[in-house]
């Protein structure tokens, strides 16, 4: 599977510099063109999206690159970009859904129809879908369409078409669903024409929700009072609403008796506290080279034998930044109440001939300790990061990590003091981000599993080859559900000309019989 999924990709590349990179290369961005050869979750994006047919999805590639190039997506940032798009607070990051999907938020009522900013408004959702892909690329978004005491005047077509074509070209493989809050009926016949624009494959997920509805779909934390939710974010800008990671609390007391000093200067950090103002006390971990990759994972001697986490027996995945090594790459594993898994470990391996200095971020910091959670990696050494659930605490799909890291041009000067300063100077280009999210196991793993897997003399698939595995079984079945869509139509359409049929014989019959 991996090999038919690797051949695909190389075919698609090799066709587009055949068949479309021959007449004019300058109708493309050489920053696309460069990325295509070089991201294959990209390529694959396209391919999965039409159904790993070629031929459409180089034509889908074609018009994602003539429209990136127009509109100039690899140079958007907030300073070309009307202040006003961004101060009205119409259109903005911020949330999860029950699934974990990042909220994408449009409040109707304040958006105004106006074709002289319609271009600035496209501009602005355009900045904030690539803003979105970069940080977490392949990460699904849930839009949500607040309509909310909004009227006609408020309903753009054009705008409306170009948010649809955002994800059916542009950004294939991005959208999860699109919940409709409170349409007005009014409406209705408008959104009769966007159900055609969004195709079969993204009909169903449109999902119209009212106040009691809405929660089926996302849970009170995330919506706002007047959706019936908790949430007591109100926009505002600057900044940007969409970093919703704060400084969490240290672990309080060591995760062993070696880390005993480390754990005395750690316990009096603030939840709040931002990184300018971040100035406890907290030494530098102790380091080591990596000896196993199994290593990483083991928790302190203390722990129960039923309450190991269970990141050691998986395969551990590894980002590969140009500062650290960050691993898992993905997802940090955490258990429910009754499975008991309450601790995981980052481990962090500096890449760099300079000493890193590092810090750990989250969108849950009453839940959650990290020791440590703002330090410094040698060059060649690894640190391990213990991020552990708070008393009662459950993780959830909804919570974030952020790991932030940036080169220190001097090894010494490490202290927490020193550390404060240095976030407060660093430039922004010059910081290293990446994002972890939870994963909630459920339940145990029935051991009569485990013995049947190990008995079975082929080699398990990996999860990237089960993803597109899986992908492939429900495009089938798309593809299926279409065909028995229009057999059911001709089926209406041939009973209906029957009935015709018949009513017309019947008439004839009437009438020769009147005779």
């Amino acid at each position: 599977m991996a090999d038919e999924k690797e051949k695909l990709i190389q075919e698609t590349r090799k066709r587009f510099t055949q068949e479309y990179m021959q007449d004019s290369s300058s109708k493309y961005d050489s920053r696309d063109v460069d990325r295509l050869q070089k991201d294959d979750a990209w390529v694959e994006s396209y391919l999965l999206w039409r159904h790993n047919v070629i031929e459409e999805a180089l034509k889908m590639i074609d018009d994602s690159f003539r429209w990136r190039k127009e509109i100039g997506i690899n140079d958007l940032n907030e300073s070309v970009i009307p202040r006003w798009c961004f101060d009205v607070g119409a259109i903005y990051l911020h949330g999860y859904d029950k699934e974990g999907n990042k909220l994408f938020w449009f409040r109707v009522k304040l958006h105004v129809r106006d074709n002289k900013t319609n271009e600035d408004k496209k501009r602005c959702v355009a900045f904030w879908l690539e803003r979105y892909a970069k940080r977490e690329p392949g990460k699904l978004l849930s839009v949500v369409f607040d309509m909310a005491e909004c009227g006609l005047s408020n309903v753009d077509m054009d705008f409306v078409r170009f948010v649809i074509n955002c994800f059916k070209i542009y950004y294939p493989r991005y959208l999860s669903k699109i919940v409709i809050f409170e349409m007005p009926w009014i409406m209705n016949a408008a959104f009769k024409i966007i159900k055609g624009w969004l195709g079969p494959e993204a009909i169903n997920m449109l999902k119209f929700v009212n106040r009691s509805e809405v929660q089926d779909y996302i849970s009170a934390e995330y919506l706002l009072p007047h959706m019936g939710g908790s949430d007591p974010f109100k926009y505002s800008y600057p900044p940007l609403p969409d970093d919703d990671f704060q400084t969490p609390v240290c672990e309080n007391g060591p995760a062993s008796c070696e880390d005993e000093l480390e754990s005395k200067e750690g316990s009096e950090l603030d939840v709040r506290d931002t990184v300018d103002s971040y100035t406890s006390e907290e030494s530098t971990p102790r380091l080591r080279k990596i000896h196993s990759i199994e290593d990483h994972f083991k928790l302190d001697d203390s722990e129960k034998p039923d309450a190991k986490p269970k990141n050691h027996k998986r395969t551990p995945t590894v980002f590969k930044g140009p500062l650290l090594h960050i691993s898992p790459a993905d997802e940090l594993h955490f258990g429910s109440k009754e499975s008991g898994e309450r601790k995981c470990v980052i481990v962090l391996n500096n890449v760099t001939k300079n000493t890193v200095a590092f810090k750990v971020r989250t969108t849950a910091p009453d839940k959650f300790r990290v020791k440590p959670s703002n330090s410094s990696c040698e060059p060649g050494s690894t640190v391990d990061i213990v991020v552990s659930l708070h008393a009662a605490s459950i993780a959830s799909l909804q919570d974030r990590f952020l790991v932030m890291a940036a080169e220190m041009e001097q090894a010494s000067g490490a202290g927490a003091q020193e550390l404060a300063q240095f976030w407060k100077e660093v430039p922004r280009n010059k910081v290293m981000e990446h994002r972890l999210r939870c994963h909630v196991v459920e339940t145990n793993k029935p051991a009569t599993l485990g013995i049947k897997e190990n008995t079975v003399n082929r080699p398990l698939l990996s999860n990237e080859d089960l993803h597109f595995k899986i992908n492939q079984l429900l495009d089938t079945n798309r593809r299926l559900e279409e065909q028995i869509g229009h057999c059911v139509w001709y089926q209406h359409l041939i009973t209906f000309l029957l009935s015709i049929l018949v009513a017309i014989a019947i008439i004839y019959m009437l009438k020769d019989t009147s005779r």
